[in-house]
């Protein structure tokens, strides 16, 4: 039989868990409700492996994995987390974890998965065999995730394609498995070439080379960037792509792990540029732009100059996408009177459309802030910040998007298109039910002819 310490906080759990080992007499389950509990427990006793629950107070699963490793302490350990998210897996992978585990509503069936990993970690241990290069805890990783994923070996070599990725690609992970020569770069672009899971250890310099647009770089973490693709169909599409090294317990690189993502319905059109890494901490910082004497703005706003750029500015932007010129417009406009709500949003979607969602932000939160009930520029906004969300796989980002979309319902409760991003928004948080019920919402609106979409008012100029 072999010797386990289970450590969780949830009491209820670990006597479930205990009495099932009792019964099943396959694991003697020795039990800690910290991390604290079990590193006193640890150098007075021996265990063949270790389950670890993820989220904890004090020490988590796996700071408790990085102590433990750091003390040369090899007992395989498994974390036990209720946490669905692909990160949390890599972590737990490149800090040493032999296998990881969702949990789930069936706590029969979980115990016996947990058996069987149990089992198969131990024996590996005295086999010698070493896990972190194991095909099967890649693909139990990728198919962890809920994103489009997959994952390449050293040589390239594809050893996971989950199925999430079966179905933005229509290719089966059978078809894909052990292919390599930059085959699964195929669905995405129509030819083999390099994707961003071969560029991991490159320069910026040279992704850029590639066509990617570098979004957010960290140092032996993951990359996201976004670039433009074709379709079987011979369409476009923008991808938002991560991609992520991973290490054995030894820090020798595995495996590259490589998440895509279609956003072309998000990003339509627009040309996204680079951002700097930490460009996310700064979104909601709130800019205006160089005032000019008091003396000349009464007299600029008396003659009409605040109008007549304005009108220059989104005739420049909105027809002649001339969006240096549209900007200077307005910038002339919002010198002589920075209180002009209107301008501030167009100036925003100026910015967006050239691919500075920094700078788009910045200026549509003053609008806002200048006009809070203006369903225009709270629709725009909640566009920005939802374009933002996607763009960083942010969740606060589109929380707040929904928000401000909601705001807008509140007035427009027949505008169509503001349910349907609160369902895109919900369905990039991975919360299907919502969105479903939003998506349905948008739905029923067109059905029933009762849309009332939104005029936005430079079209008095237009």
């Amino acid at each position: 039989m072999l010797s386990v310490l289970l450590i969780d906080d949830e009491p209820a759990l670990l006597e479930v868990l205990k009495l099932f080992s009792e019964r099943s007499r396959e694991l003697s389950i020795h039990t800690a409700q910290s991390a604290t509990e079990a590193l006193k427990l640890l150098p007075e006793k021996t265990f063949d492996a270790i389950i670890v629950d993820y989220d904890m107070p004090e020490l988590n699963g796996i700071e408790f994995l990085k102590i433990l490793r750091a003390e040369g302490d090899t007992t395989p350990v498994i974390i036990f987390t209720g946490v669905g998210h692909e990160r949390t897996a890599i972590e737990a992978i490149n800090n040493g974890a032999n296998f990881f585990l969702q949990k789930g509503e069936d706590p029969q069936a979980q115990f016996r998965e947990l058996v069987t990993m149990v089992k198969t970690a131990v024996e590996r241990t005295y086999t010698g065999k070493n896990l972190g290069t194991s095909k099967r805890i890649i693909s139990d990783l990728i198919n962890f995730s809920s994103d489009p994923s997959f994952a390449i070996d050293r040589e390239g070599k594809v050893v996971a394609w989950n199925t999430s990725m079966e179905q933005l690609t229509d290719i089966k992970a059978s078809d894909m498995i052990e292919k390599s020569d930059y085959i699964y770069a195929e669905p995405f672009f129509g030819t083999r070439k390099k994707m961003l899971v071969n560029l991991i250890f490159e320069t910026n310099d040279e992704i850029k080379r590639q066509n990617y647009m570098i979004v957010s770089r960290v140092a032996k973490g993951p990359i996201i960037a976004v670039t433009k693709g074709l379709k079987k169909d011979g369409s476009d599409w923008t991808l938002w792509t991560k991609a992520m090294p991973m290490y054995d317990g030894q820090g020798n690189f595995i495996a590259a792990v490589g998440t895509v993502r279609d956003v072309t319905a998000t990003f339509k059109d627009v040309v996204i540029r680079d951002e700097t890494p930490d460009a996310a901490a700064h979104l909601a910082e709130v800019a205006s732009p160089q005032t000019s004497h008091k003396a000349v703005g009464m007299f600029d706003k008396i003659l009409g100059k605040t109008s007549s750029y304005y009108k220059e500015g989104v005739l420049l932007y909105m027809r002649e996408k001339k969006y240096p010129e549209a900007l200077a417009a307005f910038n002339k406009a919002l010198e002589i009177d920075d209180k002009l709500p209107q301008v501030w949003n167009d100036r925003g979607l100026c910015y967006r459309d050239m691919g500075d969602n920094i700078s788009a932000l910045k200026s549509l939160l003053k609008a806002v802030e200048l006009a809070p009930e203006n369903p225009e520029l709270l629709f725009n906004l909640g566009e920005t910040l939802e374009m933002i969300g996607v763009l960083y796989m942010s969740n606060k980002y589109l929380e707040s998007a929904i928000q401000t979309f909601k705001m807008v319902a509140n007035q427009m409760p027949n505008n169509a298109s503001v349910w349907n991003h609160i369902g895109i928004c919900y369905k990039e948080m991975g919360q299907a039910d919502e969105s479903k019920f939003y998506f349905d919402r948008a739905r029923d609106i067109h059905i029933w002819r009762k849309d009332t979409p939104i005029v936005p008012k430079r079209d008095e100029f237009l």
